[in-house]
C-alpha cells in the first residue's frame, strides 16, 4: 500500500514539474502577443496566467469530476491548449512579437492578412473572459461535486478465498464411487392359475317380511294471503271504504241464517265470526244466543 501511494506521489510531483517547465518556456510567448494586441506592462504580465493557469485548473477539475462533468472540463482543457499553442506558433512566426533585451512588445499586427489578423486578435483578447466564465463553472462544478460511496473491503477477504480454494480442492478430491452391480436372481417360471375362483353356496337368510306403508292423507290447508301493503301516508276520508256499523239484532237475523242447517258440534264462536265476519266477543253473544234458542248448553 505503501509503494502504491508514494507512486501515486512521484507521478503528481512529475506532473507539476512538467506543467511548470511549459509555463515557463510559453511565458514569453504570451506576454508578447498579449503587448501586441494593446495590453499594459502588468496586464501583459498576468496574461499568461489566465491562459496557462485556467489549463492548470480544467486539469485539476479533470481528475476530481465524473461524467458529465468530466467531459466538459476535459473540453475547456482542449480548447485552452489548442489556443495557447496558434499564439505561441504565431509569436514564432513574427519576428516583431519578439522582446528585446526585457524591452514591452508595443501594439502590431499577429498576420499580414487582415481576416487572419482580425481572427488572431479575437482569440487573444476573448480568452480572459473566457477564463472568468470557464473557470467560475469549473469551480461551482467541483465544489457540488460529491464523489461516489466507496465500498470498504471485507476484511477477511484472504481467508474466505482460501477456504472456498480449499473448499473445491476438497470436493475435488474426492472420487466418484463405482457403480454398484445388482446380484440378479433367476426365479423360477410361474405356474398357470385359473382365473376363475370356485363359487361358495351362499347361505340361506330368512325372509324379511315388508312393512306396510300408511299412506298420508291429504288434507287442505288455507293459504295465508300476503298482508296488504299499508299506505305511507294518511289516505283521505273520500277513498276510504264506507264501514257500515251492524246492530246487535242484525248481527244475530244474519247468524241465524248462516248456522240454520249447521249441526249443534259445529256451533261454536269462531266459525260463527268467520261466516258472519265479525268480532270475537260478538262471536261468542250470537254463539250463546243461538244455543239457547235451541235448548243447549251456554257455554
Amino acid at each position: 500500500m505503501s509503494l502504491h501511494r508514494k507512486g501515486r506521489a512521484a507521478l503528481v510531483f512529475a506532473l507539476v514539474v512538467v506543467v511548470g517547465m511549459a509555463f515557463r518556456v510559453s511565458w514569453n510567448a504570451l506576454r508578447d502577443i498579449a503587448g501586441a494586441v494593446g495590453a499594459d506592462e502588468t496586464a501583459a504580465t498576468l496574461y499568461p496566467f489566465v491562459v496557462d493557469g485556467l489549463m492548470a485548473l480544467a486539469l485539476i477539475a479533470t481528475l476530481v469530476l465524473a461524467g458529465r462533468d468530466r467531459t466538459f472540463a476535459l473540453r475547456v482543457l482542449a480548447a485552452y491548449t489548442i489556443a495557447s499553442l496558434v499564439l505561441n506558433y504565431v509569436h514564432g512566426l513574427v519576428p516583431e512579437l519578439h522582446s528585446d533585451g526585457g524591452v514591452e512588445v508595443d501594439w502590431t499586427r499577429l498576420a499580414d492578412w487582415d481576416p487572419a489578423n482580425w481572427a488572431l486578435v479575437l482569440l487573444a483578447t476573448s480568452l480572459p473572459v473566457g477564463s472568468i466564465y470557464f473557470g467560475s463553472d469549473l469551480v461551482a462544478k467541483v465544489l457540488h461535486h460529491r464523489p461516489a460511496s466507496i465500498t470498504t473491503p471485507i476484511e477477511n477477504a484472504e481467508e474466505s478465498a482460501d477456504s472456498e480454494t480449499n473448499r473445491s480442492r476438497s470436493d475435488l478430491a474426492v472420487s466418484t464411487p463405482a457403480p454398484i452391480t445388482s446380484n440378479v436372481t433367476v426365479l423360477p417360471r410361474p405356474v398357470a392359475v385359473g382365473f376363475i375362483k370356485s363359487t361358495i353356496p351362499a347361505k340361506t337368510l330368512p325372509s324379511i317380511e315388508p312393512t306396510p306403508v300408511v299412506p298420508i292423507e291429504s288434507r287442505s290447508v288455507a293459504v295465508e294471503s300476503s298482508r296488504p301493503r299499508r299506505a305511507t301516508g294518511r289516505v283521505p276520508d273520500v277513498a276510504r271504504t264506507p264501514r257500515v256499523k251492524r246492530t246487535a239484532d242484525e248481527l244475530l237475523i244474519e247468524a241465524r241464517k248462516v248456522t240454520a242447517d249447521w249441526p249443534d258440534t259445529r256451533l261454536t264462536a269462531e266459525g260463527i265470526r268467520r261466516e258472519v265476519r265479525t268480532s270475537p266477543a260478538n262471536a261468542r253473544t250470537l254463539r250463546d244466543a243461538l244455543r239457547a234458542e235451541r235448548g243447549l248448553q251456554v257455554a
